[in-house]
């Protein structure tokens, strides 16, 4: 067996989410304050443009980078939305954002070479770099500057073997924002940008930027999931620069042949004709946001910036634990609200615990009354 895979340490939030389950079969009534997918429906335009494809009969394979009319319909996108201009030939549609990933860092590393990234991050990220023989060079990020990175850190951090540094905004786990200064700096350090753009689309102050408004070198790395609450149909994509295009266009080839066919002409409708749903969406998340971060604070849980993205907070909980792992279990067991240890995320965040805000103002409230409940006589 490849070391690399034994070693690739799990999602620990599957634990809890796997004993949260296994309570329900009990017939507990647990809150899911874990979960991090949105909790809506998939707009019916979505689905109405999948039920046609499939009777019509358009069922079989793709080019390997994806539907010319989807990758089109991406590059209007970000005219409209960044005044980008990108062409459809920079891009690869995906199974997934996390696939994208996946191929952006396999163009990118040699044995050896540096990927800077933020402690906390997405697991995903040190994780596929260690398994492609590359080096996570990991940077403390403090709660007070909004989980942002401090740029003489990171500088420090840079070495001959440096290749890249990641980006996430809107942020998973901590639901921060990048400015667009803070964007500039980066593209200014003139190492090639991979950014994890996801949860943009989500987001509830201030204006929402892409990387590819400041720099050409970069990879873009988004998808349909969260915006479009599309997770289970699995399409995302890679822009890259254009001098990589041909190379994920043969790593697409080798690793996945194709996207869905099926998603992908779903994903075409979401772009033309479902942001009225998404406006929806938003205007419930941002509802939900103001309720979580308000009621953790009287709770005692720390939030030094308030998150304006995505769908996460993460709240500092170190007046109730230095385990957050085993806080969460605690959490979990005692009240039937579950809710991710922070030490998923990296060493700094451990003392941490993340919630998520994609389920209803009502399971929000009393999850956060029950632990409060709870805290108060522990």
């Amino acid at each position: 067996m490849r070391k690399a895979a034994v070693d690739m340490p799990p999602f620990y939030v599957m634990e809890v989410l796997e004993r949260a389950k296994e309570l329900d079969r009990q017939g507990r009534m647990i809150i899911h304050l874990e979960v991090g997918e949105p909790d809506f429906p998939t707009p019916s335009c979505i689905l109405e443009a999948a039920a046609k494809a499939m009777s019509g009969g358009v069922v079989r394979y793709t080019a390997s980078v994806g539907l010319p009319e989807l990758r089109e319909a991406i590059a209007e996108y970000y005219v409209e939305r960044y005044g980008v201009s990108v062409s459809p030939d920079q891009m690869v549609v995906t199974n997934g954002s996390s696939p994208g990933l996946l191929l952006a860092f396999s163009a990118l590393l040699e044995e050896g070479e540096e990927v800077i990234m933020s402690d906390p991050c997405y697991p995903c990220y040190p994780n596929l770099v260690r398994f492609l023989n590359g080096l996570p060079v990991l940077v403390k990020v403090d709660e007070r500057d909004g989980f942002r990175y401090d740029f003489d850190d990171v500088n420090e951090r840079i070495s001959s073997k440096t290749k890249a540094i990641v980006i996430n905004s809107p942020n998973n786990p901590t639901g921060h924002v990048l400015d667009a200064q803070t964007m500039r700096d980066i593209a200014e350090i003139g190492l090639t940008v991979v950014s994890d753009e996801i949860y943009n689309g989500l987001i509830y102050e201030g204006e929402e930027h892409s990387i590819l408004e400041f720099t050409d070198n970069a990879f873009v790395v988004s998808g349909f999931s969260k915006q479009f609450a599309m997770t289970g149909w699995r399409l995302g994509y890679v822009i890259a620069p254009k001098n990589y295009a041909p190379i994920l266009r043969k790593l697409m080839q080798n690793f996945f042949i194709s996207a869905n066919t099926i998603s992908q002409y779903a994903g075409i409708t979401a772009l033309h004709e479902a942001a009225p749903d998404v406006q929806r969406m938003v205007g419930i998340f941002d509802k939900r946001r103001r309720l979580i971060t308000k009621r953790l604070r009287e709770i005692d849980f720390g939030i030094a910036v308030d998150p304006t993205g995505a769908f996460y907070v993460l709240a500092n909980a170190k007046k109730f634990t230095n385990d957050s792992l085993k806080f969460a279990f605690e959490i979990l067991e005692k009240t039937g609200v579950g809710v991710t240890p922070g030490i998923d995320f990296g060493s700094n965040a451990e003392g941490y615990i993340r919630f998520s805000y994609a389920n209803s103002i009502e399971n929000i409230s009393a999850g956060l009354n029950k632990l409060e409940k709870y805290l108060e006589n522990r």
